[in-house]
């Protein structure tokens, strides 16, 4: 990802363009945005990092569009009305108003009636800078009671013209072959080769589990795999129990309950010597998803050593919820973005199983996919983009056909086919 993709969307933002920038699993899109928010933040400008769920939020740092823009719980317009929500507060308006850049990041997961409800309230506060969408609408599709539809189906999406950036480099796997599969069954399109290439990946695992990490449709799954995992593991366990510090003392058990549980942190982590583990963030010593092996357990560290050997001892990282608000900063009124309270956990997670969900934004070798509990369009996909290579890939032997597994939204295939 060159220095020149990042200044030309600089550039696009100055001059009030909006964008959409997209691409397929591992091809950077979070690490692009990351450098846009530290540009701004560099500047001291103010970036709004939004998304339509609190995971997605989570993962960015940041906010969901609904509690961003104050939408309550409701699911359109007229809904937006009925719960006396549709003329926004004054404090929304100024917030909205303060900002230089909005990013609404895992665009695909975000319907098209709550799109229409962002623009209303970006006109609505007479928002005078530039939006950049982020996301892949051959992953996730927006949750839904209803029928699905996309943000790319509302009227405001042509409203915001987006001007497509696409980025095509796998970053995460240099198999041309592998890759080609990949691009193939995020696009539905397996046929006889790709058929071929994903049964020969259906391999013996040994008896040895512990060497994988298994990746599974359900929580249930991923659970009682770890369960068992670490119960046959000899030695003692220590459980850490994630702590909270409250910065806000009106921030309720219930809210910091959801976030951790949206930030992907466990209430209690349980650990033994021996246990292989996953990073769950980037550092500059560890990236998310890479592998390690506990090697020594302290009340205040826990550490780890890689595969090359290289010992890392972690403390616990803390995860910020953030909101913003204004505050007097010499003399002068500004909105800040104020932590409401923080969680402090170690970044790790058992390595034995995750599911597709958490395994989101990581890279991991020795993975085995359950392709039994496979439902959700594009999880197959989302599923086989998480392997650093096919050597080190096993897939389970599939109750339907890959070409079943593989199904994507109708409608976000045409839309993809048309951004080409």
């Amino acid at each position: 990802m060159g220095h020149t993709t990042l200044s030309s969307l600089l550039d696009a933002f100055t001059s009030k363009q909006n964008i959409f920038l997209t691409g397929g699993a591992g091809t950077g899109k979070t690490t692009l945005t990351r450098q846009v928010i530290a540009a701004y933040g560099a500047e001291g400008k103010k970036v709004a990092r939004l998304a339509s769920t609190g995971m997605a939020a989570a993962l960015i740092g940041g906010q969901t569009l609904h509690s961003f823009f104050d939408l309550g719980i409701a699911e359109d317009e007229t809904d937006l009305e009925r719960r006396g929500k549709l003329i926004p507060k004054k404090k929304i308006v100024k917030l909205v108003r303060s900002m230089d850049l909005i990013i609404i990041d895992e665009i695909s997961m975000v319907s098209a009636e709550v799109l229409d409800m962002v623009r209303l309230r970006l006109l609505q506060c007479g928002y005078g800078g530039a939006v950049l969408v982020t996301g892949d609408f051959l992953q996730l599709p927006p949750v839904s009671r209803g029928a699905i539809r996309f943000a790319f189906e509302a009227s405001s999406w042509k409203q915001f013209a987006f001007e497509s950036v696409t980025l095509t480099h796998n970053w995460r796997s240099a198999d041309a072959a592998f890759n080609a599969v990949l691009n193939a069954v995020r696009h539905a399109r397996v046929g006889e080769e790709e058929h071929r290439y994903l049964h020969e990946l259906i391999r013996p695992t040994g008896d040895d589990l512990s060497r994988y990490t298994f990746l599974y449709g359900t929580n249930r799954s991923a659970f009682e795999h770890n369960r068992e995992q670490l119960d046959a593991i000899e030695g003692d366990l220590f459980a850490y129990e994630t702590q909270h510090v409250r910065h806000n003392a009106k921030a309720e058990a219930r809210e910091i309950e959801r976030f951790m549980s949206d930030a992907r942190i466990p209430e209690t982590l349980e650990l033994k010597i021996g246990v292989p583990v996953l990073f769950t963030r980037n550092s500059w010593n560890y990236v998310n998803g890479e592998r390690g092996v506990v090697v020594k357990l302290e009340q205040d560290s826990v550490s780890v050593r890689k595969h090359d050997g290289n010992v890392v001892k972690l403390e616990r990282a803390g995860t910020a919820k953030t909101r913003w608000e204004e505050q007097t900063v010499d003399k002068e009124k500004q909105m800040v973005e104020v932590p409401q309270f923080t969680l402090y956990q170690f970044p790790v997670t058992l390595a034995f199983a995750i599911t597709i969900h958490k395994s989101q934004g990581m890279s991991i070798a020795d993975l085995v996919i359950d392709t039994t509990e496979i439902f959700a369009p594009s999880q197959f996909y989302v599923a086989l983009s998480r392997a650093v290579s096919p050597h080190s890939l096993v897939l389970r032997q599939p109750r339907v056909n890959w070409a079943d597994l593989a199904f994507v939204h109708p409608k976000a295939l045409a839309f993809a086919s048309g951004e080409r």
